[in-house]
């Protein structure tokens, strides 16, 4: 067998092994927390013996890391997606349509609504934050406003993040299509004035 054939057979085997470990931890997070799933019960809901976990992950932490890793990456994919193609990105142009991340976020609905109801909830928050923050300091470029760009990028990935998890919290009570518009509808909105409300 071809040195090359032989090493694509080994990596379906590692990536088979691999998701059926994660795949074996989120049905665990399902109906307890993380802190209290053991090594043993993901390799035996897996399938696998321990010796295959460690050949991959050095603990649980690990394993639960690769999961989020994967998550965000996608994440950013939805990011970039206005942009990614553009030399120039007019956010006043920005359609509903282009909008991704909330179809991501959707597809990947049950894993989000896991990792949510678990206490992994602050380690997922602040890795989806930081990568956020990093593509958005990296690249885009704002034109000379007077604005600090790290605190407007820190402002707008919490608002996004806070909408996002706003909504897995309410069940995906919204459309992906509304919540598209909605965003769309929150960049530019750009309110002169408000009023005050009075106590009746």
């Amino acid at each position: 067998m071809p040195k090359d054939h032989a090493n694509a057979k080994k990596d379906r085997r590692v990536v088979r092994s691999q998701e059926a470990l994660k795949q074996a931890l989120l049905a665990l997070m399902s109906h307890k927390s993380f802190d209290a799933i053991s090594i043993t019960e993901i390799v035996e809901s897996a399938n696998y013996n321990r010796g295959t976990f460690y050949a991959h992950y050095e603990n649980k932490e690990a394993l639960l890391d690769d999961i989020i890793e994967e998550l965000i990456q996608q994440l950013l994919a939805s990011f970039r997606a206005p942009y990614e193609h553009q030399d120039v990105f007019r956010v006043n142009e920005l359609t509903a349509n282009s909008v991704k991340i909330f179809d991501h976020i959707h597809q990947h609905a049950e894993i989000y609504t896991t990792l949510l109801r678990s206490n992994v909830m602050p380690n997922l928050r602040e890795k989806m934050f930081l990568a956020l923050k990093k593509i958005s300091m990296d690249e885009l470029e704002y034109p000379a406003t007077g604005v600090n760009q790290e605190l407007l990028a820190i402002y707008s990935i919490h608002a996004l993040l806070g909408l996002i998890f706003h909504w897995v919290e309410s069940g995906f009570e919204q459309s992906v299509s509304y919540m598209q518009e909605q965003l769309i509808l929150i960049i530019q909105w750009r309110p002169m004035e408000v009023k005050a409300k009075k106590d009746a």
